[in-house]
C-alpha cells in the first residue's frame, strides 16, 4: 500500500478548512433553500418548513430581511429546527398561485409531511417571529 504524497496531504487539509470555513459563516446567516430542495429535503429529513414568500421591490421584505432575518435568534432557530425557504413571488408565480399570495412579505409555517400548519402575512418583527417559531415547536415535540 502507498503512503499518501504530500500533495494529496494538502489538499485534504485545504478541503478540510474550506469545508469548515464555510459552516462557520452558514451559522451567521439563515441557510435558504429553494421550494423545489426545500420541500423535498423537509420531506426526507422530517422537518418544519419555513416558507417565506417576498418580492425584490417589496420595501417590508426588504426590512424583514434587514431586521428579522438577520437576528441572531431567528437564525440560529431557522437553521437548527426548520427548512427555510424562500420564493420571489415574481419568479415563482405558480409556487405563489398555490397558497394564494395575494400580499408580501407572507410566511407560511409547513408540516413535515407538506400540510399547511398556518401563516402570517406581514412583516414579522424578530421577537414576534422567535415566539412564533417556538410555539410550532412545542405544538409537536412539547414544552
Amino acid at each position: 500500500m502507498k503512503k499518501p504524497t504530500a500533495g494529496i496531504l494538502i489538499f485534504l487539509l485545504i478541503s478540510f478548512l474550506v469545508w469548515w470555513s464555510d459552516g462557520a459563516r452558514s451559522s451567521n446567516k439563515i441557510e435558504w433553500q429553494s421550494y423545489s430542495a426545500g420541500m423535498a429535503r423537509g420531506k426526507f429529513e422530517k422537518k418544519k418548513i419555513f416558507l417565506h414568500f417576498y418580492a425584490d421591490w417589496c420595501a417590508s421584505c426588504k426590512v424583514m430581511d434587514k431586521n428579522t432575518f438577520n437576528d441572531s435568534g431567528v437564525i440560529a432557530s431557522l437553521n437548527e429546527n426548520f427548512i427555510p425557504v424562500k420564493v420571489d413571488v415574481d419568479k415563482e408565480t405558480e409556487t405563489s398561485a398555490v397558497y394564494s399570495i395575494r400580499a408580501i412579505p407572507d410566511t407560511w409555517f409547513i408540516a413535515e409531511n407538506g400540510d399547511p400548519i398556518g401563516h402570517r402575512a406581514g412583516y414579522i418583527p424578530p421577537d414576534e417571529l422567535k415566539v412564533i417559531l417556538k410555539m410550532i415547536l412545542d405544538e409537536t415535540t412539547g414544552p
